[in-house]
């Protein structure tokens, strides 16, 4: 029970452990304020706008995401450094395709071509045209003679002719002693038949008539006894 003494209340003795206890514990936490040093209103506000430092874990993510996108950056650099190399084979690989191709087609165009001809050879020269009368007949042996080197001239030649058969190729002497001994004068320079074999000039007939080698062989007989058909002047 309370009792009342003089105006205040008697606690009873086991108030009185409690109260001394909560005075005691009161009376240490003010101590313990006392020793503590009170943060001024500075050092707060300073507290307050101060970053926080990462954490390790933190700081770990931060260099694993660095490092991922360097690693992601050269995988990159890599692939298109890989692709413009497949990029260049393929094209080096089409264009010599294509240029053997090319090759190809050139090669089939010249198997198709005609072959080529042989060069022609020169014509020969137009052979020389004489007429059929005395005159062509003389100018023809004259450059019949003149390629073999043997003397004469149209006018030694003509002299000679008229005097002998008056120009006719068919001419004979049938009376003169080369007659009577059997080989007769013949053609337009009245020559035998051995004189004509022995001085036939190559290129010409072999047939004693023949105007042009009657002539030819006769002035090569002349040229051999006397130096030319110009300098007989009868018969020979």
């Amino acid at each position: 029970m309370r009792s009342t003494i003089s105006g205040y209340t008697r606690l009873p003795k086991a108030h009185k452990f409690s109260a001394a206890a909560l005075v005691t514990a009161a009376g240490a936490a003010a101590l313990t304020f006392a020793v503590v040093p009170q943060a001024s209103a500075a050092d707060a506000h300073s507290v307050a706008v101060k970053p926080v430092a990462q954490s390790v874990n933190e700081f770990g993510e931060t260099q694993a995401g660095e490092l991922a996108k360097a690693v992601d950056a050269a995988a990159e650099q890599a692939q298109a450094a890989a692709a413009a190399k497949v990029d260049a084979v393929v094209k080096a690989e089409a264009k010599a395709k294509a240029d053997a191709e090319r090759a190809s087609r050139s090669t089939e165009r010249q198997a198709l071509k005609p072959a080529a001809k042989p060069a022609a050879k020169p014509a020969a020269p137009a052979k020389k045209a004489y007429a059929d009368n005395l005159d062509g007949w003389i100018k023809e042996s004259l450059d019949v003679l003149k390629s073999k080197g043997i003397p004469a001239s149209y006018e030694g030649i003509k002299r000679n002719i008229m005097r002998e058969s008056t120009g006719n190729p068919r001419a004979i002497n049938d009376w003169d002693v080369n007659a009577v001994n059997g080989v007769p004068s013949k053609g337009l320079l009245q020559i035998i038949d051995p004189t004509f074999k022995a001085y036939h000039v190559e290129g010409t007939s072999w047939d004693i008539y023949d105007p042009v080698a009657n002539i030819t062989a006769s002035c090569n007989y002349a040229a051999d006894k006397y130096g030319s058909m110009d300098n007989v002047n009868s018969a020979y």
